[in-house]
């Protein structure tokens, strides 16, 4: 990463149904300085998705050397795909001195932790276990044992969010969405 360029990789994650995508929408409309990371993953592209835009599109197989030549800041395998971030594209997006937000679950962002300590890591958190089973409830999108998953994962990343830098509980959007603005200002 280039030093004096001064601006840093930001990491935001937290459990499904807390509302991160909303606060993340909302910041970037502020702040249409910072961009979204864009990973890459090995899953076909959906309708309307463009390489480069939406993902970068990789085979499996050069996703797979990918990671044995150690291109990844992080990466993990879901629902039989592979999905990362290349530490090449976040170092060049830094170098070009623009402001980056990368957006991923708990245990993609201790790896990014590891390899760039100096980047920043907020959790968007549920202001309690109940909101946030009331929320996954009121989708009506799930059955109890899909919730009941959910709910459990989320006990798991709570306790992976004590590794974070900063929580910002999501009980208010604006109130969160000035939260993190105010985290972001004060690290850079």
């Amino acid at each position: 990463m280039n030093k004096n360029s001064g601006k840093k990789l930001f990491v935001i994650s937290g459990s499904s149904g807390v509302g991160k995508g909303t606060v993340l929408k909302e910041f970037l409309k502020r702040n249409p300085s910072f961009m979204l990371s864009i990973s890459c993953t090995t899953r076909n592209p959906r309708e309307g998705e463009i390489d480069g835009v939406n993902y970068f599109f990789l085979t499996r197989e050069e996703f797979k050397k990918c990671i044995d030549e150690n291109k990844f800041l992080e990466w993990a395998e879901f629902a039989g795909n592979y999905y990362g971030t290349k530490k090449k594209y976040i170092n060049q997006c830094l170098e070009e001195g623009k402001d980056i937000i990368l957006e991923i679950e708990t245990k993609g962002a201790l790896q990014v932790k590891k390899q760039m300590p100096e980047a920043v890591l907020i959790f968007i958190a549920p202001p309690s276990l109940e909101t946030l089973e009331a929320r996954l409830r009121g989708r009506h999108t799930e059955d109890e044992a899909t919730i009941q998953k959910r709910l459990s994962e989320v006990k798991a990343e709570l306790e992976l969010a004590k590794q974070y830098d900063y929580r910002v509980i999501n009980d208010s959007l604006q109130t969160a969405v000035e939260e993190l603005e105010k985290i972001i200002t004060g690290e850079q």
